[in-house]
């Protein structure tokens, strides 16, 4: 019987990755030279991308390009990319960085649990046997701690949420209206996981390494967290209704307990110098959440 990992695609979104671009293609495809296809969804790069794409897709039938106008988003990048994928004959539909951020060599660890019967896997940095590698304290501070945020706030029993390694099986993907998805910052894609365990569907985690990206510049800035964190709280207090009276509080005292018993690990000596800052994090999105708490009962 065949398995579902053998009809999959990955969907690389792009934004001036020439360098990155075909390394991570070339990585891919010599992990996975079987059932593997590739979309890259370029957002009309001026270092020229797109062209990179198209010159590696004229040499390998297993890679395909998309090109849309502007800097449409990572959000609108995968809705353009699942929707290709499923108009096709893909039974898996995978995201990935193109900055190397991802391993390639550990997407097998993804399509064998969609084969075991997964309908979502995320590759997880905070799992045993997870890690993240080069990666700057603050960064690492607030992705760990802005986890911890969403399980509490959410109660989905998931270690890392906001990770951007997915494989996703045909069925959940077809299930999701794609309009509906938050555009606060990054958040769809605790969204799309939200989703998935809300409806019932076998979601699992595998540890992956995630590694800081050696070429280029990050999309990624602070100023998605406070949307982020807001908008959260707000699927948490609909979700959990009958836990508001503590919730805030919860969330804090979580957050601090995790710090002090060194819950939050791997972080060198110097990182863990930030502990006051960390503090002060935690305080604020306990603070955060009270007050969304306060609105939402108004």
């Amino acid at each position: 019987m065949a398995k579902l990992s053998e009809k999959t695609l990955v969907i690389i979104p792009t934004f001036n990755e020439l360098e990155n671009l075909p390394l991570i293609i070339d990585r891919l495809l010599t992990a996975e030279p079987e059932r593997v296809n590739v979309l890259v969804v370029d957002d009309s790069s001026p270092d020229g991308t797109g062209d990179k794409a198209e010159e590696l897709a004229a040499n390998d039938d297993r890679i395909h390009v998309m090109h849309r106008e502007g800097k449409g988003g990572l959000l609108g990048a995968y809705i353009a990319g699942f929707e290709w994928g499923l108009e096709r004959d893909y039974q898996v539909l995978c995201e990935m960085d193109a900055d190397g951020s991802h391993a390639p060599e550990q997407l097998h660890l993804l399509l064998e649990e969609v084969d075991k019967g997964a309908d979502l896997v995320i590759g997880s940095r905070y799992i045993p046997g997870g890690e993240t590698v080069n990666w700057p304290a603050s960064r690492e501070y607030l992705s760990r701690l802005g986890n911890i945020y969403i399980s509490v706030a959410l109660g989905a029993g998931l270690s890392d949420m906001t990770a951007g390694y997915r494989a996703f099986r045909r069925e959940l993907l077809e299930s999701i209206d794609f309009d509906e998805l938050s555009k606060a910052g990054y958040i769809f894609q605790v969204d799309l996981a939200f989703r998935a365990v809300k409806a019932g569907f076998d979601v699992r985690e595998v540890p992956i390494t995630f590694t800081e990206r050696e070429y280029g510049e990050s999309k990624l800035d602070g100023s998605f967290v406070k949307d982020s964190l807001l908008e959260v709280t707000k699927w948490g207090v609909a979700h959990r209704a009958e836990q508001l009276q503590d919730f805030g509080g919860a969330v804090s005292k979580l957050v601090n307990r995790e710090v002090k018993d060194g819950s939050i690990h791997d972080l060198n000596v110097q990182a863990r110098k930030g502990a006051g800052w960390v503090s002060d994090f935690a305080s604020e999105i306990g603070h955060l959440a009270k007050h969304q708490i306060a609105q939402l009962k108004k």
